[in-house]
């Protein structure tokens, strides 16, 4: 009797690594959730989880936790600023972009920490990012040559939500499209309809979403409504 094996029973399945700063997790996502070797895979939010450095490879999606013989403790690793960062004077082809309205006035857009894929925040202007849109992406460069950037992703309507948190990505963003009306920083997508594309919120730790709601209306709770606009004079202010 001729017996044939599969391979495929005994041999596991291998998924490729993900590299440095690329997305390993989150709601929808289908690809490999193991990072290369140094990197371990931390969840930003419920949809975007990424390779961050630090420790062995990794297929978790939440932070690593650490339990001593008495009280719990959580260990998170901080994303290393990438790039040697554009300098303090607008480059060519880049903005500021800042909110214009108190409590926020001349609190500059930037990723938190700076220069990182991590939280999109408005900010300190000693640490202002120099962004722009480029084909619907909002992106800002770390370096002075443009040759390093981060792309700005908005995190994916599931369910009920009014506002929708805004991070940044070495990759590129797949869902809605930022564009400029005047100097003013809109987004939209065909599956929301929204009074105000212009309508944003800075909320807890500065962190910046998409307003879905009206504008100055039902602001949610340790939130305040802003736009957010570009100015492109050679230095903050």
């Amino acid at each position: 009797m001729k017996i044939t094996i599969s391979f495929l029973a005994i041999l596991p399945f291998a998924l490729a690594q993900v590299g440095g700063y690329g997305q390993c997790g989150g709601n929808n996502y289908s690809g490999s959730k193991e990072c290369q070797s140094g990197w371990h895979c931390e969840k930003l939010n419920d949809w975007y989880s990424q390779c961050l450095p630090g420790g062995g490879s990794s297929s978790s999606t939440t932070s690593t936790t650490s339990i001593p013989s008495t009280t719990p403790t959580t260990s998170i690793t901080t994303p290393i600023p990438t790039g040697t960062g554009p300098g303090t004077t607008l480059l060519s082809g880049w903005y500021w972009i800042r909110a214009v309205a108190a409590p926020n006035f001349h609190k500059y857009l930037q990723s938190a920490p700076p220069r990182t894929a991590s939280r999109a925040v408005i900010e300190n202007m000693a640490t202002a990012a120099q962004a722009n849109i480029i084909a619907g992406q909002l992106v800002q460069t770390l370096d002075a040559s443009g040759s390093k950037v981060l792309y700005a992703h908005v995190t994916p309507k599931a369910g009920s939500e009014t506002k929708l948190q805004v991070t940044w990505s070495t990759e590129k963003d797949t869902y809605g499209t930022f564009s400029w009306s005047g100097d003013t920083l809109t987004w939209s997508t065909p599956g929301i309809q929204r009074q105000n594309n212009a309508a944003f919120l800075v909320c807890e730790n500065q962190n910046l979403y998409v307003n879905l709601g009206a504008y100055a209306y039902l602001t949610p709770a340790g939130c305040v409504d802003q736009t957010i606009h570009y100015y492109n004079g050679a230095t903050v202010d």
